[in-house]
């Protein structure tokens, strides 16, 4: 049966993945970006150049209010009137010096920003999973333009330019930094300064851009936030550093400053808040005017803004009017793909405005080369409704299949695997048999159709390819076979135990509010699924049962509650939410409660998961070995390693420190991993067993030969839960080292919520089936182990579904980009190594929808003895699996049709698509952790135990 079980798993993972490919292929906007190179031509680029040479300094995540005139009030005395040259000097020379409000396009991820500042092109909202490696730029750029003029880049700092400029970047002035540790706040910096600054200073290099890209200002960001004296010392250090090079600078050189980025009130950034899209931007010429300040302008074509907090309005651009901008300033094309408009007051030189005219016309035409290059590519179908007017936005790619039949097919399918799993008859295990077979064989066929199918439909299916309909046929084609073949016949009991709960999840998604909300919405929703069984508490026929259904649901209440009140907050939630997760909401540094209180969770959740197996004896075996040195050694250090890197993160206690500090944190996890890993994972292969077994030999020593030996079993009660609940555990010590101090109190408050869990619905079941056993004529049926009610339920996995969402926001996460918490990239490595960076900051992120996917199967085999045989315990582990896949499938398919319904929303790219890109990878952490749990865990829990009975027997 598992071989068949795991095989089913395994296609409906594989449907998952095919229908939200399909999907978001359709739905996510991709951008194309055209080979051309722009050329001067007759258009005499060249007459509106002002500079021969331009340094371009980028201090990452530089906000626009560290450099204001007029900060916001109460001015930060880390991050306001620090930076102050650029005004100074603006104030002093206007016509020389000018400070943008700069909007940086999202996401606001460096890699994406450094191909709009050259480009001038637009990101797209999937571009942010190239963060951890990008591609080389192909494209026209601002870089290619200065080397088919003839002209040297030289370059310092964040190595990131290097790999996308690798051929562009002059390699015997260049100086790359490793960009991705977060943890050295100098190297870069202190990198840039060294090279940068002579290579300014030596008018004898023959460089004609020279780009510096300092990372101390985002990195502090990172480690610390924006409220912190590191911050200060590092804008002081950009303060003098600008200071010496402006000096440096001779008078045919243009000064460009600016910040690929702003930064969140945490010192993070990935998404569009208004914090994170501010970013500072400041021109300065030493020698001619930028400006004569004799026009005025439109309020339309001088747009100002005012930041968040302040009282003056200040002139806002674009970030990507750079591109077009500093081009015609050096005398070159503006880059082919660009889709900036050059800054009118830069060209403000003559009465007659003549130089504003010219580099409108020069702007305007290359934009109009664009738009007929684009039309005319494979593309172009989509401006044709718009051509005319030219005035609306370019339409994304229609697909004619639709992708959210293949999710809801998989919804019907899986639905159709779990009645049939639960089907009284003999004869289901065969049925499931046969349904696979003839689902593969329809997979097949459906490929095959599908690719034959798209020739004569090639010509309508504009932007479909043939493995787009090849995937579709063959997902939908299995999926609807398996559910013809499966079909469970519908009786009264089924259709009342459907859960409303994660229809009413799902809804939640049609709501911009209610996606915001849904944190609290979840906790309203674990709440209320608790009550069914509270209820079933009252009518318990024992004083026993009706405590513990009563007390273990008072415990999983308090637990989730408690939860709650750990939180991050999402920009639209503000004022009405506070960040509990960190210190501050300006910082990235525990709470004190999480120093103090994440020690002792450490300590207590083995003694607490003992406690619970004590009550059915089953705390014997391997659970006395592992519990109290391996699982608590493996959680204490995963809490160490927390703490020392808050320690670090203080700067307390200087360098070398911080340097001992890092080297131990790197050994204290990699051996925790490792040790957990590798002989956790051995230790319980070898014997996962947590049984004591006590033989009377008295009996056999008589003279009556056939007299057996009478074996007393400890642990017998929970012999399959117990030791599958160890194996449990191995996963959640690795997901706890994943997981920062406040978020390992939410873990072990999860934990203790799950385990409360398991022991209401035991006792729920125990409850029914003694009820059963009571009304019937013959009432002894009560002591009959096969008779107490052991049927699964869909409505008793849905606390553990909500559970998995719950601890995800507990654990100081949300279904935003700037959540994502960075640091978690770095606990192997000081800085990104792949794989270990990328799996670390996704076992931080999915790891609790991961844990409990991997817990379905403890709903089934929680309290069940293994004599006799229980009946369906391999059906029932895998109908628990499917039933946690059929929740978190009906929120992928809610999330990704609103998204589409709503596509023309202002807030698709803000909150519907990120849910929906949420509710995809969620689906996937369940669907691999019910993998894992029903092909390994469960195949060998059952093995072992039912090895070692059949030997006693």
């Amino acid at each position: 049966m598992f071989p068949r079980g795991t095989f089913l798993l395994l296609l409906l993972f594989l449907v998952h993945c095919i229908g939200i490919y399909l999907f978001t292929k359709g739905f996510l906007l991709s951008r194309l970006s055209l080979p051309d190179r722009n050329e001067c031509g007759h258009d005499g680029c060249t007459s509106l150049a002002t500079h021969k040479r331009a340094v371009l300094l980028v201090i990452d995540a530089l906000r626009f209010d560290f450099i204001s005139s007029h900060p916001p009030q109460p001015a930060s005395p880390y991050h306001h009137n620090i930076l102050t040259l650029p005004r100074e000097l603006t104030a002093a020379r206007p016509q020389h010096s000018f400070i943008f409000n700069a909007y940086a396009d999202p996401p606001t991820i460096t890699l994406q920003r450094i191909k709009g500042l050259t480009t001038g092109s637009l990101p797209t909202f999937v571009d942010v999973g190239e963060s951890f490696g990008g591609s080389a730029i192909n494209e026209d750029s601002l870089l290619h333009q200065f080397v088919a003029a003839g002209r040297k880049v030289a370059f310092a700092g964040d190595d990131t330019w290097m790999t996308v400029f690798p051929d562009i970047l002059d390699h015997n002035m260049s100086f790359p930094f490793d960009s991705f540790n977060v943890e050295d706040l100098h190297t870069v910096d202190e990198g840039v300064i060294a090279n940068l600054l002579p290579m300014v200073k030596n008018c004898s290099l023959s460089w004609d851009l020279a780009i510096g890209h300092g990372l101390g200002v985002d990195h502090a960001g990172h480690r610390v936030g924006p409220e912190h004296p590191v911050m200060k010392a590092k804008l002081q250090q950009m303060n003098g550093f600008l200071a010496e090079l402006i000096e440096a600078l001779d008078e045919d050189t243009l000064f460009i400053l600016l910040g690929d980025h702003g930064m969140d009130r945490a010192g993070n950034h990935g998404g569009d808040s208004t914090l994170e899209t501010m970013s500072a931007v400041w021109m300065y010429s030493k020698g001619p005017a930028l400006s004569q300040g004799s026009m005025s302008f439109p309020s339309n074509l001088v747009p100002t803004t005012v930041f968040p907090g302040e009282t003056v309005s200040h002139r806002s651009i674009q970030q990507i009017d750079l591109v077009p901008t500093i081009s015609l300033l050096l005398g070159l094309p503006i880059p082919f793909n660009n889709l900036g408009s050059i800054i009118p007051e830069i060209f403000d030189r003559s009465a007659n405005n003549a130089a504003i005219q010219r580099a409108l016309e020069l702007n305007a035409n290359q934009i109009k080369k664009y738009l007929d290059a684009y039309r005319d590519s494979r593309s172009g179908g989509e401006l044709d409704g718009f051509w005319p007017q030219l005035s609306e936005s370019w339409k994304e790619i229609q697909a004619a299949p639709s992708p959210e039949e293949s999710l809801a097919a998989t919804i019907v399918a899986t639905y159709s695997a779990y009645g049939l799993l639960g089907d009284e008859a003999d004869n289901s295990e065969e049925r499931l048999q046969s349904a696979l077979s003839s689902a593969f064989k329809a997979g097949a066929a459906g490929l095959a159709l599908g690719s034959v199918a798209y020739f004569p439909l090639e010509n309508l299916l504009e932007g479909v390819y043939l493995h787009h309909v090849s995937l579709f046929g063959s997902a939908l084609a299995s999926t609807l076979t398996f559910t013809h073949l499966c079909r469970p016949t519908l009786r009264r009991k089924q259709l009342t135990s459907i859960s409303i709960i994660p229809v009413l999840h799902a809804l939640c998604f049609a709501s911009n509010s209610f996606t915001v909300w849904e944190d609290r919405i979840v906790l309203f929703l674990i709440i209320t699924s608790l009550v069914p069984a509270f209820l079933t508490g009252f009518t318990a026929p024992t004083a026993r049962l009706r405590g513990r259904i009563l007390g273990f649901s008072a415990v999983f209440a308090a637990c989730v509650r408690l939860m709650a009140f750990v939180t991050v907050c999402r920009e639209e939630q503000h004022p009405y939410c506070t960040v509990t997760f960190y210190a501050l909401s300006a910082s990235s540094a525990p709470p004190v409660l999480a120093l103090i209180v994440a020690p002792l969770g450490a300590f207590s959740i083995p003694f607490l998961i003992r406690r619970v197996l004590g009550i059915s004896k089953s705390e014997n075996g391997l659970a006395r070995i592992f519990f109290p040195w391996v699982l608590t050694s493996a959680l204490l250090a995963g809490t160490g390693f927390w703490f020392l890197e808050w320690a670090h993160s203080t700067e307390f206690f200087g360098d070398d420190v911080n340097a001992w500090f890092r080297l131990i944190r790197t050994v204290l996890a990699r051996t925790c991993v490792a040790a957990i890993t590798f002989g956790g994972v051995s230790l319980w292969w070898m014997s996962p067993v947590c049984l004591q077994i006590n033989t009377d030999d008295s009996q056999a020593s008589s003279n009556k030969p056939e007299q057996k030996k009478q074996a007393a079993v400890l642990g017998f009660a929970n012999a399959f839960g117990s030791p599958y609940l160890v194996f449990w555990t191995i996963f959640l010590s690795v997901v706890w080292l994943c997981t920062q101090l406040m978020g390992q109190i939410v873990l072990g408050l999860a934990t203790i919520a799950l385990l409360a869990h398991l022991e209401v619905i035991d006792s729920v079941r125990d409850v029914r089936g003694l009820s059963k056993a009571f009304a019937s004529n013959n009432p002894s049926t009560a002591l009959d182990l096969n008779v107490l009610g052991r049927e699964l339920s869909f409505s008793e996995v849905v606390p553990l579904a909500l559970l998995a969402v719950h601890t995800f926001h507990g654990t100081g996460h949300q279904s935003t980009i700037p959540s994502l918490q960075w640091k978690t990239a770095f606990i192997f490595t000081s800085t990104v190594s792949f794989p270990f960076s990328q799996v670390t900051a996704i076992t931080n992120t999915l790891g609790p929808h991961f844990l409990m996917g991997l817990a379905s199967p403890l709903v089934v085999l929680w309290n069940l003895p293994p004599v006799p045989t229980p009946g369906g315990l391999k059906t029932s582990s895998l109908r628990a699996g499917l039933a946690i896949m059929l929740y978190f499938t009906i929120l992928l398919l809610g999330s990704a049709t609103c998204a589409a319904v709503l596509r023309r929303h202002l807030m698709v790219w803000k909150i519907f698509a990120p849910r929906y890109m949420f509710a995809v990878i969620s689906l996937l952490a369940i669907d691999l952790g019910v993998i894992v749990g029903i092909g390994i865990g469960v195949g060998r829990v059952r093995e072992r135990i039912e090895r070692i009975f059949k030997r006693i027997a």
